[in-house]
C-alpha cells in the first residue's frame, strides 16, 4: 500500500522534507492534496482527516503521513518513522536518536526562516509587517544563519565516517533535509548567500552531493517538485535580501 502524504497543495513548505525522503527511496506514495477529488483525494480528503470527529489520533496540522491506519504527524516524527523503512537512517538504534536530534535542530531553523517574513503574526500578510521583517531578517542573516550553519559545518567536520554525511557513512534523511534548507536559502537570499560555499564548504559539498543522487536529481528536474514560491517557508523578497 502506498504511503499517503498530507500537505497543502502548491507549497513545498515542511512537506518537502518528507517528499525528498520518499523520492530518494523511490517509495510509492500519494501526495494527497495534489491529487484529484475524483480519485478520492484532493484538499477535501485532507480536511476530512483534520476535521474528523471519529479518528482517535487526529493530527493538529499538515504535514502528516498515513501508513495504512497509522497517522504520523510532524516532519521530524515522520522521518524518524520512515527513516529505517526507506534505508535512510542509521542501523544503530542509538544513532537514530542522534539523527532525530539533528532533524529537530533543522526544524528550529525552519521556524526562524518562516519568521523572517512573518515576524509579528502568522495571520497578518507580509505586507502588513514589512518593517519588522527587515529588522528580523537582518538579524537572521547576520546572527542566526552563521550560528546554525557553523554548527552543521562542525558536525560534518567531526563525523569520523565521512564529511559529506551528517551522521555515519551513508546518506540519511538528515542529509536530504540539509540539502533542502541550503537550496531554500539560496532561493530566498541569493545576494546574502553569495559567499556560502566559502564560509561553509562542507555544508555546500553535502548539498551538491545530495543533488547528484540519481533519484533526487530526477525529482528536482520533474514536475513533481513544486517550485519555490512566495507562499512557502522560503520566500524571495528582494527588499529583505542583502549583500554578504
Amino acid at each position: 500500500m502506498a504511503y499517503e502524504l498530507y500537505y497543502w497543495d502548491g507549497l513545498q513548505g515542511r512537506g518537502e522534507f518528507v517528499r525528498l525522503a520518499l523520492e530518494d527511496a523511490a517509495a510509492e506514495y500519494v501526495d494527497v492534496a495534489r491529487e484529484s477529488k475524483k480519485s478520492g483525494y484532493g484538499m477535501d480528503a485532507m480536511m476530512k482527516v483534520l476535521n474528523s470527529k471519529s479518528e482517535p489520533h487526529i493530527p493538529f496540522a499538515p504535514p502528516f503521513l498515513k501508513d495504512g491506519k497509522l497517522i504520523v504527524p510532524h516532519v521530524a516524527n515522520i522521518l524518524l518513522y520512515l527513516g529505517p523503512k526507506l534505508h535512510l537512517a542509521p542501523k544503530d538504534e542509538g544513532l537514530r536518536y542522534v539523527a532525530h536530534g539533528l532533524q529537530l535542530t533543522i526544524a528550529d531553523f525552519i521556524t526562524e526562516v518562516h519568521d523572517t517574513h512573518h515576524p509579528l503574526a502568522t495571520d497578518l500578510y507580509y505586507e502588513d509587517q514589512k518593517d519588522a521583517a527587515k529588522i528580523r531578517t537582518q538579524s537572521f542573516l547576520d546572527k542566526r544563519v552563521p550560528k546554525f550553519m557553523s554548527y552543521f559545518e562542525r558536525v560534518l567536520k567531526q563525523n569520523p565516517q565521512g564529511d559529506t554525511h551528517m551522521i555515519g557513512d551513508k546518506a540519511t534523511y538528515v542529509d536530504l533535509s540539509v540539502f533542502q534548507i541550503v537550496d531554500g536559502l539560496h532561493y530566498a537570499f541569493p545576494r546574502a548567500m553569495n559567499k556560502f560555499g566559502k564560509l561553509y564548504p562542507r555544508v555546500a559539498a553535502l548539498h551538491d552531493a545530495v543533488l547528484q543522487r540519481p533519484n533526487i536529481a530526477a525529482y528536482v528536474d520533474s514536475e513533481r517538485r513544486i517550485p519555490f514560491n512566495e507562499s512557502g517557508i522560503f520566500r524571495h523578497y528582494p527588499e529583505l535580501d542583502q549583500d554578504a
